[in-house]
């Protein structure tokens, strides 16, 4: 190094790189978490965890990053829009034969793209400063990201748990730097939900049980991609035709009425898996499931939770013969499955005595208003 390291300079730099890397926004922090301890300690408690055993495992050391990284200073915290042109939520939610699946995994798996960006990020500073210590974190690690990332002004922590921003909405992703250099930080932002209960009286399983607080147990994102057994009975019904994540508390947020769009081509929705028919993604062979989503965020469910999830919805359809033939076609492969399939006939009966009307809930009517006026902007 031939400089003096201005770090207050550094870090303007540190900005513009991120930036110039894809990043729409760059945040720094310190590492200490220690007011999100007792939060932690209690959630975990509380169960809420649910069987994501690994988050017991870890404990307090996701609150400790400088015990992850022996030497770390501080971590910086950056954001990247994911939210793809003509996302399509009100026409897949409307229509129960289509397969809804959160829009951060219609396009490519975000982790490794994220962590190769802020390798670069941690090469440049690098190449700027000489020898550091640092590593790059995309939910990968314990790292508590969004309460690092609210405190480096990334944004605020709302009701629904996820990082909002004034000028963003939610729909980004977050990765973290953790790097060894005693750099300025930045002052976090001020919360802005004041009143509004949108989101937690808008999620169909009733996730949201107090501000703030996710008992994934009940979260749709958590029974479809991390339970790896059977649904329970109690949940299917509210489920509807999500078959992969849920976006409801994002959707009926009026900060997304702010919400930027991706300019990252690897978000863009995959063909096959942008408002697909239940029936016909029900009938993938395994060979085909894995060729679709390679390098997708959904692979790593497996072929058979896939068909879990999707038998649940199309106990949710309409009824039609081809949909009861269809569930038939796959039973005796797995017993797990064949709990969700039986089940899923029997809803079919009972729509077919109803001569296949569909019960919208209140809350799925006042969703589907909402995003169809606009609240995701040209989404």
């Amino acid at each position: 190094m031939t400089h003096p390291l201005d770090l207050n300079q550094l870090a303007q730099h540190i900005k513009q790189w991120g930036q110039s890397l894809g990043f729409q926004q760059v945040g720094i922090c310190d590492t200490d978490l220690s007011a999100e301890e007792p939060k932690l300690q209690a959630w975990l408690d509380k169960q809420y965890h649910g069987e994501m055993e690994w988050m017991a495992r870890h404990g307090m050391l996701r609150a400790r990053p400088h015990e992850l990284l022996p030497g770390t200073l501080r971590v910086i915290s950056v954001r990247m829009n994911y939210l793809p042109a003509k996302a399509a939520f009100a026409s897949t939610l409307q229509n129960p034969n289509l397969g809804y699946i959160s829009r951060y995994a219609l396009g490519r798996d975000y982790h490794k793209l994220l962590r190769q960006r802020l390798k670069k990020l941690g090469d440049q500073i690098q190449a700027y400063c000489g020898e550091l210590n640092f590593r790059p974190f995309v939910d990968s690690a314990p790292v508590m990201e969004r309460a690092l990332a609210s405190k480096a002004g990334i944004g605020w922590v709302g009701k629904h748990s996820l990082i909002l921003n004034r000028e963003a909405g939610s729909w980004f992703f977050l990765g973290e730097l953790l790097i060894d250099l005693p750099l300025p930080v930045d002052e976090p932002q001020q919360e802005q939900c004041g009143r509004c209960v949108a989101c937690i009286t808008t999620c169909p399983t009733g996730a949201i049980v107090a501000p703030y607080t996710v008992d994934a147990r009940r979260c749709i994102s958590y029974l479809t991609i991390e339970l790896e057994g059977a649904i329970p009975e109690e949940f299917r019904p509210l489920l509807g035709n999500r078959i992969y994540g849920c976006d409801d508390c994002q959707l009926i947020c009026p900060w997304n009425r702010f919400s930027q769009l991706t300019d990252e081509d690897d978000f863009s929705p995959r063909a096959a898996l942008h408002a697909p028919q239940l029936i016909d993604l029900f009938g993938w062979t395994e060979e085909k499931f894995l060729r679709i989503t390679e390098g997708s965020a959904i692979r790593r469910i497996g072929h058979l939770r896939w068909l879990r999830n999707i038998a649940v919805a199309l106990g949710n359809a309409p009824y039609q013969d081809a949909v009861v033939m269809a569930l038939r076609s796959r039973l005796e492969q797995n017993a797990m499955l064949d709990e969700h399939i039986h089940w899923a006939i029997e809803q079919q009966w009972i729509r077919r005595e109803a001569q296949g009307v569909e019960v919208q809930t209140m809350q799925k009517k006042r969703l589907v208003r909402a995003v169809e006026k606009g609240l995701p902007r040209d989404a």
